[in-house]
């Protein structure tokens, strides 16, 4: 049996513990969350193709009707994902990525009517802990976590395996350009498995058509600079009858420009997904966001959160500048 990899050795007892209880398991269902991205689908495929090594047929879940985005359709086993199918009412449910009971959409009623049998494995910070058992420590994705626990659970990675993991590493590090020497490490591991590293970014995050830059033009070219509390806020906004055309990689490349603005300290983008009705993204380095989305009803990271909300965008983002903290300098 391979060792444990112990990329979190301060949480060695959490993840033998997790281990333990998958391992008992009969039958393990695995839920990502809704409007899935890589780290989701990358935990939830990569764990479900372990525990099949083990001897586990897992089955894989998400709760809403509408399928992934187009651009996570080389990550291995995301056509086996099940959507918006009712979970088994016996067997373990494992959770991963999932920062909420709603991030798990129609099976959220379910998951909360018999928490003893869930397990929460996740990285999100404001992570209330919905599982019976719940796994969440800081880390740079959920599928570096995944990675821990397949190694105490001693599932051997193959190059799927491999694939799914780093999938959601690449992503939510924004290719490695936040996060521990830990990020570094594990993508080496995997790398061992001959990925093209290359191909899954271009899949994943770098692949446009024209149409995806004339919308993302129309977008930037209103962007809104606006002073809050001591700090300057971009503001961004995707209109839905734009959203409803934009590929999720044009998406997520909009988020990017809101966060590296210069001269700025947080970036906002509202993503309109029906008429007065927004799902928001915040970004920054110097304003912890994830404390924002909280008081607004979302969470996050530190650097990266959001939350959804209903009204009209100017009332948004009203809401928006009053969960802002006062900037320190402010009180000097």
């Amino acid at each position: 049996m391979p060792k444990p990899p112990r990329y979190f050795p301060e949480a060695a007892a959490q993840f033998e513990a997790v281990a333990s209880r998958v391992r008992r398991a009969a039958k393990v269902s695995v839920v990502a969350h809704i409007k899935p991205d890589a780290d989701a689908i990358g935990s939830a495929c990569a764990l479900a193709a372990g525990l099949r090594k083990l001897g586990t047929d897992p089955q894989v879940y998400i709760g809403q009707p509408l399928p992934h985005s187009s651009n996570m359709r080389t990550i291995p086993g995301v056509d086996e994902i099940l959507y918006d199918q009712p979970l088994p009412a016996d067997g373990l449910v494992v959770t991963v990525d999932c920062a909420s009971a709603d991030r798990t959409g129609s099976h959220m009623r379910a998951i909360l009517s018999d928490p003893s049998r869930v397990v929460v494995i996740d990285h999100h910070n404001t992570n209330p802990g919905f599982g019976g058992m719940n796994l969440i420590v800081e880390s740079e994705s959920t599928t570096v976590m995944v990675r821990e626990l397949l190694g105490y659970l001693g599932a051997e990675l193959d190059q799927d395996i491999a694939y799914g993991l780093y999938a959601g590493l690449v992503t939510d590090t924004g290719s490695f350009r936040w996060g521990t020497p830990r990020m570094h490490e594990l993508a080496a591991e995997l790398m061992q498995f001959g990925l093209n590293t290359r191909q899954i970014a271009m899949d994943l995050m770098d692949t446009m058509g024209p149409v995806d830059l004339q919308l993302m033009g129309a977008v930037l070219s209103k962007t809104q600079i606006v002073p809050t509390k001591g700090f300057s806020l971009a503001v961004l906004t995707i209109p839905a009858g734009i959203h409803s055309r934009m590929s999720q990689t044009a998406v997520e490349a909009i988020i990017d420009y809101a966060r590296s603005l210069e001269g700025t300290d947080v970036g906002v983008v509202l993503k309109e997904q029906a008429p007065k009705f927004w799902a928001m993204s915040l970004r920054s380095t110097v304003v912890d966001v994830s404390a924002v989305a909280q008081r607004l009803g979302g969470g996050g990271h530190r650097a990266a959160a959001g939350y959804s909300a209903a009204g009209s965008r100017d009332a948004i983002i009203r809401e928006l500048i009053d969960a802002f903290p006062e900037h320190p300098s402010a009180h000097d």
